[in-house]
């Protein structure tokens, strides 16, 4: 049997072995998922990244080939050649199972030990575990569909842009460090003692030095780096979809988008978009939501009661609305089943979690609502607030009294928990334009007004007058692209006018000499006939997350890191010796 399979070539991979491939003589390989040895009759499903096909063993096989099936075990590297044909019992839960192979021929090409855990779909096997032995991981069909549905989305997405005339450029991974909001990685130079680059948090200023080298439309797959905190979506190391065009304005970038959501989606998922997608500006979306990333595809809106209760007989909202905060609730329409008094119990320490004081409620169950306020509210201040929440019998109404940034984030928080809990959010596809952002953002621990975006992002037209002396009327040409509470992407239209450059910068509090030093290649670069541009970076990890009906990035990263930054498999970040040190001109510290 060995001597027929030397210099065999695959013929089918197993997942695509149907009912008219019966007769036909094939060669497949891949791993033993599991042998099943019922005497004289022995099956082995073999599984490549296609799928699983049955492997059969019966009276009419050779004795030596039947012994040799006889010692299969699950993981096993094998080749296999034989004729198709119909099994006796049907197996209608794969793709496969109207067919099964007669196996002529067996070649065993590499013997596994028994694996930490078993190879399965939707394995229950604790995480730490499947990510150190992530290569035995990524054997789990679930976890390759989804790395198989991360290429086809590259792809995709190249044939989109390259279609609509963008050039795919590759920019630096060894930069100058740049602030951009959150810690470079950085990278000591050896030749260059005691300096350093840095891995890029994204290719901003090479692609705007691009668009003034005259390319127009450039995208990139990009690979990029911040030294931040980890969450489900979020890495250490991420890619982005990065565009960016000459002589446009937002409307033109959003164009660009849609039509690439719309393909994307349709040629993936077989799902139909609709564009234009709805635009919502920040303040909108703050005020409505609680957040500027929203998931729209349930109501529960935010309503403002702060001139209804200004006055009343409760002092946690009177009180709050004096000192110069609101009040604000949400409602949560059928609830009350589901929010028992303990249950809200749970919500008000969840609230008190995210910072608010506490949380009042209206719960209405009997013909009457009650609540633990009622007494010092007039009949008609309770008739409005039930008016404008819309409450009805069997909802639920949360409020918050506090200052507006902390009752806002609050009440969005709690609007997606009570969501989740009440199952009230449909399997849709929700997506959304943010618009207008704010440009600055009040620090109340120092008094000063931060910069909420990165320093080339550019001012509305009719905001530049006040940048000098009114820094909450400043909004940017900024966007974000939201899917289903969840940010995909964030873009701008730039700063070309080296005068308004300038005054953005001192905006930001940096100096001349500041400015010069950390980005001054691009400044100069200005001086030399800039194009007005703009572009956007789409997060690809979180859209293929999103597009794979996944809760963690780790799920379609083929290597992720873990919440510590670590990589369980190859143990990175590791020490180095102290030859590669003195190298590099440094001494570690205890």
């Amino acid at each position: 049997m060995l001597d027929r399979l030397q210099g065999q070539k695959r013929t089918h991979y197993c997942g695509v072995l149907r009912r008219e491939n019966e007769g036909e003589i094939v060669t497949v390989c891949g791993w033993i998922q599991r042998q099943r040895d019922l005497g004289g009759l022995i099956f082995a499903d073999l599984r490549d990244r296609t799928g699983i096909v049955q492997l059969a063993f019966d009276d009419n096989t050779e004795k030596s080939l039947f012994e040799k099936a006889s010692t299969l075990h699950s993981e096993y590297v094998v080749m296999a050649e034989g004729k198709v044909r119909v099994r006796s019992s049907i197996n209608k839960e794969i793709p496969t199972g109207e067919v099964e192979i007669e196996v002529t021929s067996l070649k065993i090409l590499g013997e596994s030990q028994t694996p930490p855990f078993e190879i399965l779909e939707n394995s229950n096997a604790g995480e730490d575990l499947r990510l150190k032995y992530r290569y035995l991981d990524l054997r789990r069909p679930d976890i390759q569909k989804n790395i198989l549905l991360r290429h086809k989305i590259t792809k995709v997405t190249r044939d989109y842009f390259d279609e609509n005339g963008f050039i795919e450029i590759e920019t630096p991974t060894l930069i100058k460090s740049t602030p951009e909001g959150a810690r470079d990685y950085l990278v000591p130079s050896r030749i260059h003692k005691g300096s350093f680059f840095a891995l890029p948090q994204s290719p901003q200023l090479y692609k705007q030095l691009l668009m003034l080298s005259g390319f127009d439309r450039y995208m990139q797959i990009a690979r990029c780096y911040r030294d931040e905190d980890l969450r489900a979506d979020r890495q250490p190391e991420f890619t982005q979809i990065d565009l960016e065009m000459s002589f446009v304005e937002p409307d033109d970038v959003y164009a660009i988008a849609e039509g690439y959501i719309k393909r994307l989606f349709k040629e993936v998922l077989d799902v139909d978009i609709p564009t234009p997608l709805p635009r919502l500006k920040f303040v909108d979306a703050m005020n409505d939501y609680g957040s500027d990333k929203p998931d729209t595809r349930f109501e529960m809106k935010i309503k403002d009661l702060s001139d209804i209760v200004e006055n009343c007989g409760f002092s946690v909202f009177s009180d709050t609305i004096k000192n110069g905060g609101t009040v604000r609730a949400i409602t949560a329409k059928g609830a009350v089943d589901t929010y028992t008094r303990k249950e809200i119990d749970k919500l008000t320490e969840t609230a008190k979690g995210i910072g608010a004081k506490g949380l009042a409620f209206i719960r209405w169950v009997e013909d009457t609502p009650t609540c633990s306020f009622s007494k010092f509210m007039t009949e008609d201040e309770m008739k409005a607030i039930l008016e404008r929440t819309g409450a009805e019998k069997g909802d639920l109404v949360l409020i918050v009294a506090d200052k507006k940034s902390l009752c806002l984030s609050v009440l969005g928080a709690l609007r997606l928990t009570v969501a989740k809990r009440l199952d009230i959010i449909p399997d849709t596809y929700n997506f959304l334009w943010i618009t207008e952002f704010p440009f600055f953002e009040y620090n109340e621990e120092t008094g000063n007004w931060d910069a909420m975006h990165h320093p080339f992002t550019s001012p509305l037209d009719e905001s530049i007058q006040y940048l000098d002396t009114n820094p909450e009327k400043v909004f940017a040409k900024a966007y974000d692209l939201v899917l289903n509470g969840v940010e995909l992407s964030s873009g701008s239209i730039r700063i070309t006018d080296p005068v308004l450059q300038s005054k953005m910068f001192k905006a930001l509090g940096l100096s001349d000499e500041e400015a010069h030093e950390k980005f001054g290649f691009l400044t100069d670069a200005f001086k030399y006939g800039a194009p007005p541009h703009g572009g956007m970076g789409i997060g690809l990890d979180r859209l293929v997350m999103l597009m794979c009906g996944c809760d963690s990035l780790r799920d379609v990263i083929a290597f992720p890191k873990i919440s510590n930054t670590t990589e369980p498999m190859s143990g990175a970040p590791a020490q180095v010796d102290d030859i590669q040190l003195k190298d590099l001109n440094i001494k570690t510290l205890e």
